[in-house]
Order: C-alpha cells, then structure tokens, then sequence
C-alpha cells in the first residue's frame, strides 16, 4: 500500500507549527499587545488548518483511489464519508 502522506511536508510544517505556539508562549510571558498575540494564534491556526487539507487530500488521492480501482465503490464512499466527518470537526 503506498504511503498516503507526504511526511516530510507535514513534519516539516508542524515544526513550524510548534516554533509559531512558542513565539505565543514567549509574547504572553512579554506581556505583547493582544492584538498580535491573537495574529500569531490566527497564523498558527491557519497553518494546522493546512496540515489537516493536505492530509484530507493524501488520503483521497491514494487511499481512496486505491479503494475505488479495486472496485470497491461502497468502502470508497464510507472512507470518504469518514475523513470528511473528521476534517470538518476542525
């Protein structure tokens, strides 16, 4: 089965993630302004919002395609069903 990932992508942005939630965590103990706390918590937001499309779309182009050429419409369609169930709850 192929990977369904582009893994040094997402660790490479999640690590930015992590660097982005320890800028907040350094301007709060610097008591900055809010207004750009909250534009970091928006960035890092939008960012994990990324990671999370990127791996919605890993898994429709291989692992829900690999299910569909093995004509097994019915688990394509529950897969599908199941990540877009997920990735809205975010």
């Amino acid at each position: 089965m192929k990977q369904c990932m582009d893994t040094d992508n997402l660790h490479r942005r999640i690590k930015k993630i992590i660097g982005q939630l320890n800028a907040i965590d350094r301007m709060i103990e610097e008591d900055i302004p809010c207004e750009q706390i909250l534009m970091q918590v928006n960035a890092s937001k939008s960012a994990l919002h990324k990671v999370g499309h990127i791996i919605v779309e890993g898994h429709l182009e291989h692992c829900v395609k690999q299910t569909i050429e093995g004509e097994d419409a019915d688990e394509a369609i529950s897969e599908i069903s199941s990540i877009l169930e997920y990735y809205s709850r975010l």
